[in-house]
């Protein structure tokens, strides 16, 4: 199963380009070379293509940059600066898979918390290891922590 994000990617670039939309360009710039990078670090050519689990995993952490960005900005009292980060944030989660809600995490938190026999918060952690490597891609780790911290 060769990694269609990729391709897809490679394709967005030349479509912004004939739009002429700057940002998904620049966006779409940038994503491509981070999977190229990714390539590079796991040895393989800059021609190989990334299977879609390791595209995910590279636009996952863009977003996340994206996201700290944003909020330093926010703090420095630079809206236009976030504004721009928060353009290409959109862009780049349009690739994502939409991630589970509090409300959606809530009863598999609570199934694993007694699935493991955690009764108290010192286990906490083991919860949330747990329901991490369950629900890898699909949750928030920050989002997941919050519901496990909200059990005890």
């Amino acid at each position: 199963n060769a990694s269609m994000l990729h391709e897809t990617i490679k394709e967005g670039i030349k479509d912004a380009m004939k739009a002429k939309d700057a940002v998904r360009l620049e966006t779409l710039r940038g994503v491509s070379s981070a999977m190229t990078n990714e390539l590079v670090a796991k040895n393989k050519t800059p021609q190989d293509i990334l299977s879609d689990e390791e595209s995910l995993a590279v636009i996952t952490r863009l977003a996340k940059q994206r996201k700290d960005s944003i909020s330093q900005y926010r703090a420095g009292g630079r809206e236009d600066l976030a504004a721009d980060e928060e353009a290409q944030l959109a862009i780049l989660e349009a690739f994502l898979p939409t991630l589970m809600s509090r409300e959606e995490i809530m009863p598999i938190a609570i199934a694993k918390k007694e699935e493991l026999g955690v009764t108290d918060k010192t286990k906490a952690g083991q919860l949330t290891g747990a329901l991490m490597k369950d629900l890898k891609g699909k949750a928030d780790g920050g989002l997941v922590k919050e519901v496990v911290e909200s059990l005890f």
